[in-house]
C-alpha cells in the first residue's frame, strides 16, 4: 500500500505561477496527469498532493521549470513534458543546462536554444568537427540546427559561403516530404 504525502513549493510572487502554469494551467494538468497526483496553488504556495514518491518528483521537476521562469526563460508544454521524461529516465539535472546557452536569435530577435541533450550532442559536434552526419527521426531539429549553426559561422566570418543541397537517394527511395528525384 502507497502512502499519501503532500510536498510544497514557493514561490517568489503570482506572476511566476502564471508562467509556470501556462495558459488555463495548462502545464499543471500535464504533470498531474503524469504522475497521478493532484496539485493544488494557494496564493505563492503550490502544493502536490498523492503518492509520497510522486509528489515528491512532481516537485522537483516543477523546481526545475521555476528555474528557466526565473532566468526569464519562456516554457512550453513541450519544455514540460521533456523534463517529465528527463526526470524519468534520471537525468532531471541535465534540464536546465539546455537553457544555459543561446545559440542565436531568429530574425525577429527571439532566442534559439536546444531543446534535448540529443541537440546538445550535435551542436558540440558541428562545433567541434569540420563535417558532421545528422542522422535521426523527422522533426527533431537537425536540419534547423545545422542551418542556424551555418549562419552563425557565415555571420562570424568563419565560413565565407555556405552550400545547400539536398540529399542523394537510391533507387526506389523515397524524399519524405522533398519533392522530385535523384535526376531532379
Amino acid at each position: 500500500m502507497t502512502e499519501e504525502s503532500t510536498a510544497k513549493l514557493q514561490l517568489e510572487n503570482t506572476n511566476e505561477a502564471v508562467l509556470l502554469f501556462g495558459i488555463s494551467d495548462r502545464h499543471l494538468k500535464l504533470l498531474e496527469d503524469a504522475y497521478g497526483v493532484h496539485i493544488i496553488t494557494r496564493g505563492e504556495t503550490i502544493q502536490a498532493s498523492g503518492e509520497e514518491e510522486a509528489a515528491e518528483r512532481v516537485i522537483m521537476v516543477m523546481a526545475k521549470l521555476l528555474d528557466l521562469v526565473r532566468k526569464g526563460i519562456h516554457i512550453s508544454g513541450r519544455d514540460v513534458l521533456y523534463a517529465v521524461e528527463l526526470e524519468r529516465k534520471g537525468h532531471l539535472d541535465y534540464f536546465t543546462i539546455l537553457y544555459e546557452e543561446e545559440i542565436s536569435r531568429n530574425a525577429k530577435g527571439k532566442a534559439i536554444r536546444i531543446k534535448t541533450l540529443g541537440q546538445l550532442d550535435y551542436i558540440k559536434a558541428i562545433r567541434h568537427h569540420d563535417l558532421v552526419f545528422g542522422i535521426g527521426p523527422a522533426g527533431t531539429g537537425k536540419t534547423y540546427l545545422a542551418v542556424v549553426m551555418a549562419v552563425n559561422a557565415l555571420k562570424s566570418g568563419q565560413v565565407k559561403r555556405i552550400i545547400l543541397t539536398r540529399p542523394a537517394v537510391e533507387a526506389g527511395e523515397s524524399l519524405g516530404f522533398l519533392p522530385g528525384d535523384l535526376k531532379e
